[in-house]
């Protein structure tokens, strides 16, 4: 189960300790894993398919490959979606909510596995599951052609605010983050500009909707992000419908190049 927003900021802590947005920067400022970036960067001129299903990858990540496509229809290269799992979560039930809703030949999941309880970022900074996430994306951009334009983040609570925080960080790989039902975000540098869908249940009792999803939508317009919200009638959860849609709005949405869609 996910925390409250005061619990997944830190507010357990003593007092006067920093939360995640408010933690103060390092004195110098690098581009590694210490302060959330990924060095991984795909291919799309890369040949080559794998055995459709789910595989285990660098960093004990999931990865599920699509079927091929039907005879004569000729392979495209792959979009990829690394999806995360919220606090006391795993990586299978990560790819459970976005499985249904792939249902394409050009998609693959990539869902790691936390090493704590839940992502470092909450846990103490920055570090080790962004080593374990740039290993099996490294593994992964080894193995498959995957299009540059065609790479996302997305996540669950917890997950959802890890998305943000690194989609925000490393803008220059995610084109997009679907973030649903985030309790916060904590980028220590920022690179790119992504576009952000958000959700949020207005009946969430874990993550409150107006202190959370309302709350960051407002900061990320401010910041100038383009940001889709979407409001639900449920609580503290994934309903396949917002699944659905939030995977269509990256699919469907602007792109940097125009090659073949999922």
């Amino acid at each position: 189960m996910d925390r409250n927003p005061r619990e997944a900021v830190g507010e357990d802590r003593a007092p006067g300790a920093a939360t995640p947005e408010s933690e103060p920067p390092h004195p110098t400022v690098t581009e590694d894993a210490r302060h959330g970036r990924l060095v991984a960067r795909p291919s799309a001129s890369l040949a080559g398919e794998g055995e459709p299903g789910t595989h285990r990858v660098a960093g004990g990540a999931l990865l599920r490959v699509p079927p091929a496509p039907e005879s004569g229809v000729a392979r495209t290269p792959y979009w990829l979606v690394v999806v995360l799992h919220g606090a006391g979560g795993a990586a299978e039930q990560a790819l459970s909510w976005l499985l249904p809703q792939a249902g394409s030949a050009s998609l693959l999941l990539l869902a790691p596995q936390a090493t704590g309880s839940t992502w470092d970022v909450v846990e103490g900074g920055y570090g080790p599951d962004v080593a374990r996430l740039d290993a099996a994306l490294q593994d992964v951009f080894r193995r498959f052609p995957v299009d540059p334009a065609g790479v996302a983040v997305a996540g669950f609570s917890d997950g959802a605010s890890y998305a943000l925080s690194l989609g925000a960080a490393n803008g220059d790989l995610f084109g997009a983050v679907l973030a649903l039902s985030p309790g916060f975000m904590a980028p220590m540098v920022r690179h790119g500009r992504p576009r952000v869908f958000v959700s949020h249940g207005r009946a969430d009792p874990v993550l409150p909707v107006e202190e959370c999803g309302r709350r960051l939508v407002s900061e990320l317009s401010r910041q100038g992000y383009a940001v889709t919200y979407r409001e639900f009638g449920g609580g503290h959860e994934v309903p396949p419908g917002m699944a659905t849609e939030a995977l269509r709005w990256w699919v469907d949405g602007p792109r940097g190049t125009e090659d073949a869609r999922p």
